[in-house]
Formats: structure tokens, sequence, C-alpha cells
């Protein structure tokens, strides 16, 4: 891995070579390489702290604990997910956990009685996830998240390493099982998300989450009775926005 760590400058990180030799890699050793050939200074891993995020935060915290994690605090959060949040940085020893919340100034203009949810839940995403995630994103040549292709979707055929603008974006979950988190979950005894006893599979914004059932899609409770499967951060090249 040395080559890849002198070629780690801004825009040099070989992705598609990196790409290939971590096709197979445990979600550890992505994440491993990853700090290895971008730097802690310049990496950031993103997480919801939703219902399956603490296997992504557990194995980062395995690696080093002083990664920075991203947490978009939209504002329509459920209080259940906060409460979370707070409870794993204790557990894991996080050590530079970043609650990121929308500029206030966007919020008065496009959205000052807080329905732009209902209304136009795109525009809603975008000011609240899409843009505070681009100016979060600024400091850093890469990012890692927790999406898996068992997600389905748009995520069934996520690489392992991709190119996100000019940023390089790390999916070191791309291709584990249901099986594999339940054992991450299992071996660190991890508290899951409060709302998942309570049928939440897939937890976002309180306004935009609902239930759904173990035969649904992975996703179904999203923004349920819409076209709409995601909130723009991974379908948005965030370093343009």
């Amino acid at each position: 891995m040395s080559t890849l760590a002198a070629s780690s400058s801004l825009g040099q990180v070989p992705v598609a070579s990196l790409d290939a030799a971590l096709r197979t890699a445990s979600p550890q050793e992505v994440i491993a390489a990853a700090l290895q050939a971008i730097g802690r200074e310049r990496l950031a891993v993103v997480s919801s702290f939703g219902s399956e995020s603490a296997a992504l935060l557990k194995v980062t915290a395995d690696v080093d604990p002083a990664i920075p994690v991203i947490f978009l605090d939209t504002g329509h959060m459920f209080t259940e997910t906060l409460a979370y949040r707070d409870r794993l940085i204790e557990i894991l020893g996080l050590r530079d956990v970043r609650s990121i919340k929308p500029d206030a100034a966007a919020l008065a203009r496009e959205d000052a009685d807080n329905e732009l949810w209902f209304s136009d839940p795109d525009a809603c995403c975008r000011i609240r996830k899409v843009e505070p995630l681009a100016r979060a994103l600024a400091p850093f040549a890469a990012w890692i998240n927790g999406r898996k292709r068992f997600q389905g979707g748009l995520r069934a055929a996520i690489p392992v390493v991709e190119q996100d603008g000019t940023r390089v974006k790390f999916n070191p979950f791309a291709n584990v099982t249901r099986d594999d988190i339940a054992e991450i979950y299992r071996s660190a005894d991890l508290p899951q998300h409060p709302l998942v006893a309570a049928g939440f599979r897939s937890i976002g914004c309180m306004p935009c989450t609902s239930r759904s059932d173990h035969g649904e899609d992975e996703r179904a409770g999203r923004w349920r009775g819409r076209d709409k499967t995601e909130c723009g951060i991974h379908t948005v090249v965030t370093s343009a926005v």
C-alpha cells in the first residue's frame, strides 16, 4: 500500500486500482486502506446514526476512533436518533463527531414554515442534507459511507471505491450481508437504534420515515408513496454543490 500513500495528494488517488484491490476486502481493511491512502486529516466518515450505522462506526473506531465523523442534523431528526448518536459516541469512544446543521438563512428563505418536506421533498433534502454535507466535506479529499448493495435500488451495484467529483468515496460495506452486520452487532454487543424494535428498518428524517415490513425493500419506509428513494447526498456530486 506504500505506492497508494505516495500518490494520495488531492486528485491523484488511483481509484480504479484501489477499487480492484479492495473488491473482496473486509470493511476494516477498506477503512484502513482509505486511512493510509488519504490520511486522517483529509478523510471523513458520514453517518446517519441510523438503523445499521453502529456497525460502520464500530469498524471505524477499531481502525482509528479519531477519524472525523459527520452527522447531518437536519432539524427533522427523531429524538431517538439524537440520543442514539450520543450513546454511540460514548460507547465507541469516537473522538471527532461533527453535527452539521442546515444554513439558517436558507431555511428562513425556503422553508420558513417547516413544511417543505411535504410539498417538495427534493428541495427539502437539498437545503437540509446535500448543501450542508457539501460544506462539511469541503476540507476533505475523501469520505466513507455505509451503503450496502443488499439495500437495492440505486445501491445494488455500488463499487467499493468510486470517484465523487474531486473526492474519492469509499463504500466499505458495499459487499457485506445482513448476517455480516448482525455478527458485528453481536460480537461487539452493540445497541440497536431504539426505533428498530418498532419496525423502522431504514431511519432518516422523521416526516419522511415510516415502518416497513420484512417482505419489503430495505428502504421502503423512506419517502413512502413517492418515486424518491435517495436524499441526494449519493446522487449529487458533493463537490459540485
